[in-house]
């Protein structure tokens, strides 16, 4: 059995564009006056026709439209891709499509087309329940208008998440505490929850250097976040089964498990990374960031990717260990030293058990609570 079975096989669409910058965001996000949709449409349709030859009979488990702002998107774009989707693969039954959107009042308006159109989960960038934070957040919706588009999306879509951002300016363990309980009476069976993080290349990067960024919580008041929040999430039924990511049992979200169990996607769209493996061989797919640059190349070029990079045995198995390790079920010792012709290292593996960092389940290496808190240092450590 290829490697990649073990994980499934998704899409991964990616909108550049956005209505406004936020100044925390280093994802490849673009904000242009005019966009033309009838153009854009024809390359991405072109880009799924192309990737499907190659990848021909495969079953298709997910598609994930990402961005950017992909709620900007006109609902014919995304009917238009969809319908080219079913004739590039034979899909599964419980095919997951997600849409990711911003709660204002254009995008809201457009749900229940999304749906019509075969969107069957929604994923809402909400960051903050309060309208202070939201403005300094650089969203451009207010709270009243986030819960309002909460309430569509849960009428339109049969699978709802959002996001929140904690360890914001002048936020304190207990106003978070608030916020999150808050955002547990609105919750349907997912929630991603992240750290703020400051990242270079960003407004926030730039005000943090100059130190102008005051108010943001030390290590210690952001630990403390991290773990009320698994806390409070586990005992409220949605514990996380993966760093960032809590669910009910059954409503993970299945594409992001694709990535985190190693399995293969083809990523279209300005920016998008795939993994793919075409004749026994795993390759990294990659594109352009800059949108111009790939609407133009796949015009020109009949293609809109960079050239592809073959993964060794130790490219696979490092980013398998990487990213197994995110989950809560962990990585199968197994697996692992099928992809690096080599098990884990004994000793790393008994060090971290007798930190309390990882468990044994059968063959599978799982991560602690404790683990997961610090686990870049549980990565590095098994890391060969």
């Amino acid at each position: 059995m290829e490697d990649w079975r073990h994980g499934g096989f998704g899409l991964y669409l990616h909108w550049p564009f956005c209505a406004s910058k936020c100044p925390y965001c280093d994802f490849n996000s673009h904000v242009a006056a005019e966009i033309d949709q009838k153009r854009w449409r024809r390359a991405y349709l072109g880009e799924i026709a192309r990737v499907g030859v190659e990848t021909q009979g495969r079953v298709l488990n997910t598609v994930f439209f990402g961005g950017g702002t992909p709620s900007l998107m006109e609902p014919d774009t995304i009917a238009a891709i969809l319908e080219t989707v079913r004739t590039a693969w034979p899909v599964a039954n419980d095919l997951e499509v997600t849409l990711e959107a911003n709660p204002g009042s254009v995008e809201a308006g457009r749900f229940r087309a999304y749906a019509d159109a075969g969107v069957n989960r929604l994923s809402m960038g909400v960051q903050a329940l309060n309208d202070d934070d939201l403005k300094r957040l650089g969203r451009l919706h207010s709270s009243a208008e986030a819960r309002a588009a909460f309430d569509i999306a849960r009428a339109a879509f049969p699978r709802v998440s959002f996001d929140l951002i904690y360890a914001r300016q002048d936020q304190s363990v207990s106003g978070w505490e608030a916020e999150l309980r808050e955002a547990l009476g609105m919750a349907v069976d997912h929630l991603s929850l992240y750290q703020l993080t400051i990242e270079d290349g960003t407004a926030f990067g730039a005000r943090h250097a100059a130190g102008r960024l005051a108010g943001l919580p030390n290590d210690d008041t952001a630990a403390d976040m991290y773990l009320m929040t698994q806390d409070i999430l586990a005992s409220s039924g949605m514990p996380a089964y993966e760093v960032s990511n809590h669910a009910r049992a059954g409503a993970e979200s299945r594409h992001n498990l694709i990535y985190w169990r190693y399995g293969d996607y083809a990523g279209i769209g300005p920016g998008a990374h795939g993994r793919l493996t075409l004749g026994g061989r795993r390759i990294a797919t990659d594109t352009p960031r800059a949108p111009g640059a790939w609407l133009a190349q796949v015009e020109a070029a009949g293609h809109g990717e960079l050239p592809r990079e073959p993964l060794s045995p130790g490219d696979q198995a490092a980013e398998y260990l990487m990213m197994a390790l995110r989950l809560s079920e962990g990585l199968d010792v197994d697996r692992y030293a099928a992809l690096a012709g080599r098990a884990l290292a004994a000793g790393a593996v008994a060090r971290l058990e007798d930190l309390s960092m990882i468990r044994r389940e059968g063959t599978r290496l799982c991560p602690t609570p404790a683990g997961r808190a610090v686990l870049n240092a549980v990565i590095r450590e098994l890391m060969p």
